[in-house]
């Protein structure tokens, strides 16, 4: 039995357009053996920092996510003292691939209730050269319910295999329409300065490279990069005082529906549903609206469920945007323009981060080849877990709408 939405459009609008971005920052991104996981946090922050024109000591919130590289239990503390912040407010999330998103609701959430004034979230670590691959492969089966998944060989990929083959029996999808996703995100990285993957990429390559989980071949999983991220939340009149261009929280909603997939409600229908719905409500907005989307993609099914979803098309038709070259920058709705988890970087909660700092700087403009032209409003999601936890961000570069 579902429960009840309490929560009216009058009291979900009240936080539309009180918050802003007003720094984003990425560290060295590939591998960076010279630096570790703290340290890419650090490099990013300091990025963030600079193009607003504040201080470190301007500071006085701070939310980070988990590191599986960094033997630190508390973590936001941690980067608090390495950078020498003595926050107000303070937290690490976990909430998988959704920390970065759901730590944008809860600093927007605090700075409306003048708990602090000024947030700076940071995720990332060095995942591709601080553990070993036998550790990496460890963190990868080290998932599922402990008495009724683990014991039957679990894996992150081998979830999300069952997810996208019940997909391929409900609606028909293709491994050729599969290979489109991860050739989109390698198109966009290509125009990226700062992408981990440099090297195009076509259909054919993806559909003969090495088989994962069946039907994922590798090109169809996310990286493991050395990576980190950071973006700097302040109130929208706060805003108006830094050199840096803000761009607007419009709306933001987040929906949670499981921990294990044997506890799913569906292997076709999560949370990115309801998690949209809420964010379109707080903006006033609908998909029509959105001139792009920064859509989280471990693996290439999940950018075409979270499309369906969230409303930008029907159910079974997401892959269409992919074959049709409409994903592209200049089709219909460009998607992940920076180049995704599957080509930009994928650090633990990195991945989600970058597709909010890509999505704020498409909004600011002047990205050359890599712009997409017009850009007004930019929907973001971020999911965490099997598709358990998912959260949705719409950003705006006015407050007009």
């Amino acid at each position: 039995m579902s429960l009840p939405n309490t929560t009216s459009n009058s009291d979900l609008k009240a936080l539309r357009n009180k918050v802003a971005i007003v720094g984003v920052g990425e560290s060295e991104i590939g591998k960076v053996p010279n630096m570790s996981g703290l340290g890419l946090n650090a490099q990013a922050a300091m990025r963030a920092l600079e193009e607003t024109g504040l201080k470190v000591s301007d500071i006085d919130g701070v939310l980070t996510a988990y590191s599986f590289t960094e033997p630190y239990f508390m973590l936001g503390t941690v980067l608090a003292e390495y950078l020498g912040i003595r926050p107000r407010f303070n937290s690490s999330i976990v909430a998988g691939g959704a920390s970065p998103a759901v730590m944008v609701k809860h600093a927007a959430d605090a700075i409306a209730m003048g708990q602090c004034n000024t947030v700076l979230i940071c995720a990332g670590e060095n995942r591709a050269t601080g553990q070993t691959r036998d550790e990496a492969v460890s963190a990868l089966t080290a998932v599922g319910h402990p008495y009724f998944e683990q014991p039957y060989g679990s894996s992150i990929p081998a979830f999300y295999a069952m997810i996208a083959r019940r997909y391929m029996h409900q609606y028909g999808l293709t491994q050729e329409q599969l290979a489109a996703v991860a050739v989109n995100s390698r198109t966009h990285a290509l125009l990226h300065p700062n992408a981990h993957m440099k090297t195009p990429l076509t259909i054919e390559q993806v559909m003969a490279s090495k088989l994962i989980a069946d039907p994922l071949k590798i090109y169809d999983c996310c990286l493991l990069s050395d990576a980190g991220g950071a973006i700097i939340v302040t109130s929208s009149d706060r805003a108006k005082d830094l050199r840096s261009k803000p761009v607007y929280l419009s709306g933001v909603g987040e929906f949670h529906t499981h921990e294990h997939l044997m506890c799913a409600p569906s292997l076709t229908d999560f949370g990115t549903r309801q998690s949209g719905a809420t964010a379109f409500a707080m903006a006033g907005l609908g998909p029509r609206d959105v001139d792009l989307a920064e859509l989280y993609d471990c693996f290439s099914i999940v950018p075409i469920t979270e499309l369906e979803d969230l409303g930008f098309c029907k159910a079974g038709e997401g892959a269409d945007l992919f074959t049709s070259g409409n994903a592209r920058i200049g089709g219909t709705l460009p998607i992940n323009t920076h180049g995704g988890m599957m080509s930009h970087a994928h650090a633990g909660a990195a991945g989600g981060l970058f597709g909010i700092i890509e999505a704020v700087r498409q909004l600011r403009g002047g990205l050359g080849a890599r712009q997409v032209e017009g850009a007004q409003i930019a929907l973001v999601h971020n999911e965490g877990g099997i598709l358990s936890s998912n959260c949705t961000v719409i950003l705006s570069n006015t407050t007009s709408q």
